[in-house]
């Protein structure tokens, strides 16, 4: 009985809002997390460091920022990398013009410029739900990218409108390497993730929860429900925004406006779709599926059908297995791959009396 919860008694509140109530948990927790910051740079080559585990990293905060605001709060949205890139084109203006300030501080700003953002064009909420909300936050997406498109300075005039990362340098350490660039993108997703983590197990996210399941009954109750629906949407595009700026510094190093185009928040909308909407965990494998399955789609098709179909053809037949892959999913699982997950972590627990 891997899960074996005989003896493990909670007797307080403090100890039921712990991250993980059974011990097994957190050890697996804690190994897994020793193995992310210590084996993965030894063992790791910098193809699997640059171009699967950072935007792998990158994309499952960015999941969680939309999760925190669609999946907790109950409020749609499609302005997801609009805030991405708001976040990127701040942490890069105050970075470049404040000399001195940290690369840590630089993105701290920059989030929270995200997060101003993500409140101004949250305002709607406040009258219009549903549909209307989601043309609302569209509304943010070519608004947001327009104005860095449209006025050079964002870009400190570069005639391209491309922004450079600055030298990541944290603590006198220099991070511009594969493994430095991964590590400092492991400690502030892992930063973030334990914060939303501790957010929705506590007041504010039980009034999320509230407000996303009815939002009359959680103001006859006395929540503020315009707070908490601004509340929403700055704390998600603040973590959009951190992602963001990790997007452009840690994972491309160079960005322009429209690397942050629609199709991007389409990805991260699917990412939740697919991991399982009001979950942290969902997040995480999300990202997982989107970033290594159409690798794996992609090795499957060329050692199989290499030099049958045109490489051309062969990239949308790859589409296609992909699309009908998630449609298939989703109508056999539409609570996500973290509900698959918890139904295993429930037969471990009686396993090997039932499986």
């Amino acid at each position: 009985m891997l899960y074996q919860e005989t003896g493990q008694f909670i007797s307080d509140y403090r100890l039921d809002k712990r991250f993980f109530r059974l011990k097994q948990e957190r050890w697996a927790f804690t190994a897994l997390l020793a193995f992310a910051f210590l084996g993965v740079p030894v063992i790791g080559n910098d193809y699997w460091l640059s171009a699967i585990l950072i935007p792998f990293l990158v994309l499952s905060l960015a999941g969680l920022g939309l999760n925190l605001l669609t999946g907790y709060a109950g409020q749609l949205s499609l302005g997801s990398a609009a805030f991405m890139a708001v976040g990127a084109f701040a942490t890069y203006n105050v970075h470049l013009r404040l000399e001195g300030l940290p690369l840590v501080a630089s993105l701290i700003v920059g989030g929270l410029t995200a997060g101003g953002v993500g409140l101004l064009f949250g305002l709607p909420s406040l009258r219009i739900k549903g549909f209307y909300l989601i043309v609302s936050t569209l509304a943010a997406q070519f608004l947001v990218l327009w104005v860095f498109t449209n006025f050079p300075w964002f870009s400190n005039h570069s005639s391209s409108g491309v922004i450079t990362a600055p030298p990541l340098h944290v603590l006198g350490a220099d991070l511009s390497r594969p493994a430095g660039r991964y590590l400092l993108t492991l400690t502030v997703v892992t930063a973030l993730g334990l914060l939303a983590k501790t957010i929705v197990s506590g007041e504010l996210g039980r009034k999320w929860m509230a407000v996303r399941d009815m939002d009359t009954a959680a103001a006859v109750i006395g929540i503020s429900v315009p707070k908490t629906k601004l509340l929403a949407f700055a704390i998600s595009s603040f973590y959009l925004g951190i992602a963001g700026a990790l997007w452009a510094f840690t994972y491309l190093g160079t960005v322009e406006p429209h690397g942050f185009d629609l199709s991007r928040s389409f990805q991260i909308l699917f990412i939740i779709i697919i991991g399982g909407m009001g979950s942290i965990l969902g997040n995480f494998l999300g990202a997982a599926f989107i970033v290594l399955f159409p690798i794996l789609l992609s090795n499957l098709s060329s050692g199989l059908l290499a030099g049958a179909i045109d490489p051309g053809q062969l990239e949308n037949f790859q589409k296609m297995i992909f699309g009908a892959l998630i449609i298939f999913f989703l109508i056999k699982e539409p609570n996500g791959l973290a509900k698959v997950w918890h139904t295993i972590k429930q037969r471990l627990r009686v396993w090997p009396l039932r499986f």
